[in-house]
């Protein structure tokens, strides 16, 4: 299975992971722009019961200019999603994109410093946590 995202499980809280990550995006110039709550809109959807599960898509205002600039189309591959969820043995798993991986599949060249910096602040962000 290939590697896609920055991944690490943390034996705390899900509500105390949660709190954590917008300073932590803040801190290596990202900011939350949006924030889906994956076990709500199931239950509302579907009627079906799932862990607690937040998506936040995270945005670099600098790098996403950098990046629409190099490749327009990149605007589907943004912002940077960062999920948050409960592990089934009460741990929470905190996993970001890893850029490199799927900035790869574009093959633009232009890209590839970039997704290496979005990359490393990713990783710093969710090693802090």
């Amino acid at each position: 299975m290939a590697q896609y995202t920055i991944r690490r499980t943390l034996p705390q809280s899900f509500d105390a992971v949660l709190a954590k990550v917008p300073e932590a995006l803040k801190t290596e110039g990202f900011g939350v722009l949006t924030e889906i709550d994956v076990k709500d809109t199931l239950k509302k959807k579907l009627g079906v019961d799932f862990r607690r599960y937040k998506i936040l898509g995270a945005c670099n205002p600098t790098f996403a200019h950098e990046a629409l600039e190099s490749e327009i189309d990149i605007g589907v591959m943004l912002p940077c999603n960062i999920a948050v969820y409960e592990s089934s043995n009460g741990n929470t798993v905190v996993a970001a994109i890893d850029p490199e991986r799927t900035m790869a599949a574009i093959g633009n060249p232009k890209l590839e410093p970039l997704a290496k910096a979005v990359k490393e602040k990713l990783q710093r962000v969710v090693e802090s946590l």
